[in-house]
Order: C-alpha cells, then sequence, then structure tokens
C-alpha cells in the first residue's frame, strides 16, 4: 500500500506522475531527454541501462518498465534483456555495453567517482566522453527514480502485460505522452 494517498489507479511512477503533474513535467522532461534525446548510444541500449540500474536497485516496478522499453527496441528482445539483468558479464552484448554497464553498477553502488579501472575499461572498448557521460546520467537518475517510487512504496500492476502496452506508447510517443 503506498505510503500517500494516490488519487488514481496507476502503477508505479506512472500514479505518481498523474497526482503530480507539477513534478512530473521535469521528471519525464530528464526521461525524455536522457532515454530519447541525441546520445551515441540507442534508445535501447539507454533503456538497458535504466532497467540494469533499477534491477539492482530492486524496483521491480522501474526495472519491468524500462525492460519492456528495451526489449522493445534491441534486437534480441525479452531474452536479450533478461540475459543482461541475470549476468551482464555472460550476456550476448557488445563489449562496450558490458564496459558501460559496470559503470552504471559503480554509479547506483554508491555515490564516488567511478573507477579508473572501469573508465579506461570502457574506453578500451571505444567509449567517448559522451557515452560515459550519459551512461553516469542514466544511472544517476535512474537511482532517484527508483528511490521515488520505493520510498513512496507505489504498487506494481495487477498485469504484467501493463509493461508491453506502456512499451508501445513510450517507444512512440516518449514519456509524458498522454495514457
Amino acid at each position: 500500500m503506498p505510503h500517500i494517498e494516490i488519487a488514481n489507479d496507476l502503477p508505479g511512477i506512472s500514479g505518481l506522475m498523474v497526482q503530480r503533474p507539477d513534478t512530473a513535467a521535469p521528471l519525464n522532461a530528464i526521461a525524455n531527454a536522457l532515454l530519447r534525446g541525441e546520445s551515441p548510444l540507442s534508445r535501447g541500449e539507454r533503456e538497458l541501462i535504466a532497467a540494469y540500474v533499477s534491477e539492482l536497485n530492486r524496483t521491480r516496478f522501474c526495472s519491468d518498465s524500462h525492460s519492456a522499453f528495451a526489449a522493445a527496441q534491441l534486437e534480441g528482445g525479452r531474452d536479450l534483456v533478461a540475459a543482461v539483468l541475470a549476468d551482464p558479464q555472460s550476456a550476448p552484448i557488445s563489449p562496450l555495453l558490458r564496459a558501460l554497464l559496470r559503470i552504471a553498477a559503480e554509479v547506483q553502488e554508491l555515490a564516488r567517482p567511478v573507477s579508473d579501472e572501469a573508465v579506461a575499461a570502457a574506453r578500451a572498448q571505444g567509449a567517448g566522453d559522451a557515452e560515459i557521460h550519459d551512461t553516469v546520467l542514466i544511472a544517476a537518475a535512474f537511482c532517484m527514480f527508483n528511490r521515488y517510487v520505493n520510498g513512496l512504496a507505489t504498487v506494481l500492476p495487477d498485469d504484467a502485460s501493463h509493461y508491453t502496452a506502456v512499451a508501445e506508447r513510450i517507444v512512440s510517443r516518449g514519456y509524458g505522452s498522454a495514457r
């Protein structure tokens, strides 16, 4: 049961956003900039980073949502996403993405600088400043989003197909689009 009264039946952050459009607008703008804006990383890769950080933070709603959003945009779909969430070291992803997920995990773990070793490993796989920047910012932002969702004890959808339906809308129209 949520810690605050939510006057709608939407799960997770969706209900919070409808409840508070004043805070939803800037949060959706951040999500759109990070996950849909200009980046050398594909939208699917960025959603996968968001899903991975959410999984590490044990934020079921965000992990399941962004897993569906990533799966809809990545070759390999749900199987690939599940493999990454289970073990990015053995998942069938590029060495670059594997190195960036290591950076994301370090950001998620503690509020301290990412290790020189993780950055060097990413650079050795072709990461430039933009890839490293975007990965760190996505990971940091999703730590905030995850704490918002978990901190207020939001509810999960009754039906897991909710995530697939929302994925279609997010992929085509972005964050903050009408239901």
